[in-house]
């Protein structure tokens, strides 16, 4: 995941969810991608410190570092040499066709696409092979880098002899969380989330901003909840109260700022426990830097090792 400093709840559905539950039957490396950063903002003034908080996040949700390995992508160097081996093996007309490229440039107004940019899934392939993934998980929009990464694996295989598995993406059920302003993707940049870290007056607070049903202009009206954005979260935070919740709406019996009140304090309640972990985390921030820096040792051990398999078959020396 790319450091951009506190996470939201969509982070929290699409990713950590899953990643806490795969602790339980795999080795896990959760990879702060910090160079990947530099390919849209060549500002890397606050990737220390959004690296930090990123890491709180983590932990604060779940992640268990006597299960897995949190690292940050920089601290291990072999990232960047496997990334230049790989780079030999796809082509620059492969690359554009990557849609995700294409999206990034749409929605982020560049103009000209730096060679980084254009090539970040061969190095999104590094950070995985470098560790022999064999499951990915990823949002929906992250399967076009997963299969850039099997054809990589398998033209290395092909071309050198068998060192990397194909990895296989996994998705969550519920895989995006719409933004409070209804587009399709959560983001910080766009100012439609809700943070993991806020706490309950500010999650009521941009709650009140939620599109919602907007043929539902008065309580009494009756509502179409699957056309709603409150009705989603609910749907996701809430799941007790969903089917009530959908008769009441299509009635006209529920107005949309008491729907939005009620989401809001089910939020609250479920991010509870995460918050209290967050201001523990928070205060021992000499501890977060001691779980990269073990972290970073042993990635390093791992990726020490694949590269020196990668050199052996290539005859690299």
């Amino acid at each position: 995941m790319r450091p951009t400093g506190k996470l939201h709840i969509g982070h929290w559905v699409g990713a950590l969810e899953n990643w806490i539950l795969l602790q339980k039957d795999f080795e896990n490396f959760h990879l702060i991608a910090d160079y990947h950063a530099l390919t849209t903002n060549l500002d890397s003034s606050n990737i220390e410190n959004n690296s930090v908080e990123m890491a709180i996040d983590w932990l604060a949700a779940g992640i268990d570092t006597s299960k897995s390995i949190v690292f940050r992508q920089s601290q291990v160097k072999e990232h960047t040499e496997l990334f230049l081996i790989f780079s030999m093996l796809v082509t620059t007309a492969r690359l554009e066709r990557n849609p995700t490229l294409k999206d990034q440039v749409r929605d982020l107004n560049i103009e000209n696409v730096v060679y980084g940019h254009l090539g970040y899934p061969v190095l999104q392939a590094a950070d995985i092979l470098l560790y022999k993934g064999e499951l990915v998980p990823v949002g929906e929009d992250q399967v076009p880098h997963v299969e850039i990464t099997r054809e990589i694996a398998r033209d290395f295989n092909r071309q050198y002899g068998n060192v990397f598995p194909i990895p296989e993406p996994k998705l969550t059920s519920f895989a995006r969380l719409p933004g409070l302003n209804g587009d399709a993707k959560m983001s910080k940049s766009m100012n439609n989330t809700i943070l993991l870290s806020d706490t309950e007056g500010e999650i009521s607070k941009r709650m009140r901003t939620a599109v919602t049903d907007p043929q539902k202009l008065r309580k009494n009206d009756p509502g179409h909840p699957e056309v709603c954005l409150v009705f989603t979260y609910h749907k996701k935070f809430n799941s007790n109260e969903v089917e009530q919740i959908e008769k009441d709406c299509r009635s006209g019996a529920l107005g949309c700022v008491d729907c939005k009140l009620n989401c809001a304090s089910k939020i609250s309640a479920t991010l509870s426990p995460f918050r209290e972990k967050r201001n523990y985390y928070e205060n021992h921030l000499s501890e977060v830097r001691e779980i990269l820096i073990e972290g970073e040792k042993k990635a390093q051990a791992v990726a020490a090792q694949t590269i020196s398999e990668v050199r052996e078959m290539m005859r690299l020396g």
